[in-house]
């Protein structure tokens, strides 16, 4: 299996499963669509919690002080979120959005169009498989990670295409582009980072992922895009904490 094969298996359900919605989607009344995106955010907050509860991993605990995991996920949350919005990434993320509905689908709302693309781009990126799942496949550790989660998104993709329309098929190429991205820094960079840095790195990514939740369970728009930093920041702070420790 060559690497890279673990992306575009996932590009390809994303785009399977969105064709697949967007057949089904208009024989579907307001009231199952919106009840599908309440099923997708619930799930999505299940993933969330999941990846959130790596702050208590025991390799990481064992790495840093007891309560240094809980403060390296805040500060990375906090700095990167500062960062995210100084660069003004949600605008910058609605804007490409805007961009691809022109380019490809003139006659879609282009509020609808934009907000399938960021909310699916969202969910099918920041995932803690998105990370780890595309670095291990870099690394040569085979692409199951990523198999996995193609399948998981080729449903999600369904459904979310189904309640937000073609706006959803254009994040496979944000899947291609960032998954594509982390497998080549797990191939030229070897073994990136060690394991209570990817334990911090994955539970920051599940706070985020809950702000992708509360989005599609309508309760609060959150600029999630802005927070993306906080995963760059993750690892420099748990390395801190280890010097400290």
């Amino acid at each position: 299996m060559f690497i890279g094969a673990g992306t575009a298996a996932n590009v390809a359900t994303v785009l399977i499963g969105s064709g697949l919605g967007l057949l089904v989607g208009h024989r579907l009344d307001e009231r199952v669509r919106t009840t599908v995106t309440t099923a997708l955010g619930l799930v999505t907050l299940l993933i969330a919690a999941q990846a959130a509860m790596d702050v208590s991993a025991s390799e990481l605990t064992s790495a840093v002080d007891r309560g240094a995991p809980t403060l390296v996920v805040l500060g990375s949350l906090a700095i990167g979120g500062m960062i995210g919005s100084i660069l003004r990434l949600e605008d910058a993320l609605e804007r490409f959005g805007g961009r691809l509905q022109k380019v490809l689908a003139r006659g879609e709302d282009e509020g609808r169009f934009v907000e399938g693309f960021v909310v699916s781009t969202l969910v099918f990126c920041v995932g803690p498989l998105t990370i780890l799942g595309s670095i291990n496949e870099g690394l040569g550790r085979g692409a199951d990670q990523l198999f996995l989660k193609s399948v998981l998104d080729g449903f999600a993709s369904l459904a979310f295409a189904a309640s937000l329309g073609i706006g959803v098929m254009a994040s496979a190429l944000a899947v291609g582009v960032v998954q594509g991205s982390l497998t080549v820094v797990g191939v030229l960079l070897g073994s990136v980072l060690p394991e209570p840095h990817l334990f911090a790195l994955s539970a920051t990514g599940g706070l985020i992922l809950v702000g992708v939740a509360l989005r599609l369970l309508d309760v609060k728009q959150l600029p999630v895009a802005d927070l993306l930093p906080a995963l760059l920041v993750a690892p420099l702070l748990t390395q801190l904490a280890v010097s400290l420790h």
